[in-house]
């Protein structure tokens, strides 16, 4: 199999438990984001150490619960900030790929990774907003096969490797759509995607999922690295959480659950993070939470007094 790319490697395969950060991080509900704010953000993440700057694919304003998310399209979105950037991986979590034409995914996220200095992630859902399929002529029931058959060929048209782009030159008619990248890019499953767990083992590069309390996480964990030994030959793959996150003004506040995460002083949720790293977590995505903290001073405390304090982790300063 041929390497990771760069943002794959530094990512998820760094050996140690790494930070990352949804945008935008100041959206307010039902409005579109401050772009000036946004991009300082995603420049001071860069700076601070983190990892990666992830987005949604939401593809219509359909409400959800009392949030309506107002998005921009998300490879453009992370284009955007992988200009105002230079270390920082760059993902998505998730694009919808049954609402996508693999070819377009395919197109898109290989001009992204190449633009950006393979600094991509690709994680991808299945979709479950029923609205959204109905207003693109797909049927909500066959998700999940979609799903793998569109996952087929994404893949082939992702790899630098001949034996695996068979596919895409099939339905091209021996076709590229531009120069193989030198190097894989990665493809997580995010959420179930209407899949089992063997399947994601099977052919993705990692899973992602959601926060829930430590012991049923711990749970997920060994599924996971179960379905890893059954069908992915023991292979090392990795695990991946996101994490609704209120951080509070009081450092020494205790950890207190909230939908989806926690709302917390740094020192408890420094613990939490070693907890999470020691049980086998690659990665933790972090949505702040809207509360009352302005966001880039949020993101400063993290990269300023919580990265440095995580097992193992090696800051470079700010230049």
């Amino acid at each position: 199999m041929p390497p990771f790319n760069i943002a794959y490697r530094q990512t998820l395969l760094a050996g140690r438990l790494t930070l990352g950060l949804m945008t935008p991080v100041a959206r307010p509900n039902g409005s579109m984001c401050d772009p000036a704010l946004e991009l300082r953000a995603a420049r001071l993440a860069d700076e601070l150490g983190f990892a990666a700057l992830w987005t949604r694919d939401v593809p219509v304003m359909v409400p959800q619960g009392d949030e309506i998310s107002v998005l921009d399209e998300p490879f453009v979105w992370l284009a955007t900030l992988a200009a105002a950037t230079q270390r920082i991986a760059l993902g998505t979590a998730a694009a919808v790929l049954p609402l996508r034409h693999p070819l377009h995914v395919a197109k898109s996220a290989l001009s992204l990774n190449r633009l950006s200095g393979e600094r991509l992630v690709l994680g991808l859902g299945s979709g479950d907003r029923e609205a959204e399929f109905a207003i693109f002529g797909q049927d909500i029931e066959r998700r999940g096969e979609a799903f793998r058959e569109r996952w087929t060929l994404l893949r082939s048209a992702l790899s630098p490797e001949a034996a695996e782009r068979a596919a895409l030159l099939e339905a091209t008619g021996g076709h590229d759509l531009m120069t193989p990248p030198p190097a894989r890019i990665g493809m997580l499953v995010v959420g179930s995607a209407r899949q089992s767990l063997q399947w994601t083992a099977a052919h993705a590069d990692g899973w992602a999922t959601y926060h829930c309390d430590e012991a049923r996480q711990q749970g997920r964990i060994g599924l996971w690295q179960g379905a890893l030994r059954e069908r992915a030959g023991g292979e090392a793959k990795p695990f991946v959480q996101s994490l609704q996150l209120d951080l509070l003004d009081d450092a020494d506040a205790p950890a207190e659950p909230i939908e989806l995460g926690l709302r917390t002083g740094r020192r408890a949720l420094v613990g939490y993070l070693d907890r999470l790293e020691d049980a086998g977590v690659a990665h933790v995505l972090l949505n702040l939470v809207r509360g009352h903290r302005p966001a880039m001073d949020v993101i400063d405390e993290l990269g300023r007094d919580v990265l440095p304090r995580l097992q193992g982790h090696v800051r470079t300063p700010p230049r």
